[in-house]
């Protein structure tokens, strides 16, 4: 697996099924892209830019993602983005 450095996080984007109001199953190529994903892995923070960063999200979290963000990266284990905290723009409270 692999582990960030600094103020990025590895997240696994959740595919959502949309449906049409008429019932209609949207194919991937139709839907817009998912911007809610799982955490899969954090970086310690640090300094970025001169500034401390802690990381305020954790392993886990469920959380909407910019939609252009990232850098999409292909594992064996499947696909994942690699983003800035600063890219996760919100978390779902548990």
């Amino acid at each position: 697996m692999l582990k960030p450095l600094q103020d990025r996080v590895i997240v696994k984007m959740i595919e959502n099924e949309e449906i049409t109001k008429s019932g209609i199953i949207l194919s991937g190529a139709t839907k817009e892209k998912s911007q809610i994903a799982e955490v899969l892995e954090v970086g310690p923070g640090g300094y970025v830019h001169g500034e401390k960063v802690e990381m305020c999200v954790k392993k886990g979290d469920k959380v909407i993602v910019n939609k252009y963000a990232g850098t999409e990266v292909k594992l064996d284990e499947g696909d994942v983005v690699i983003v800035n905290q600063s890219d996760i723009l919100a978390k779902f409270e548990q």
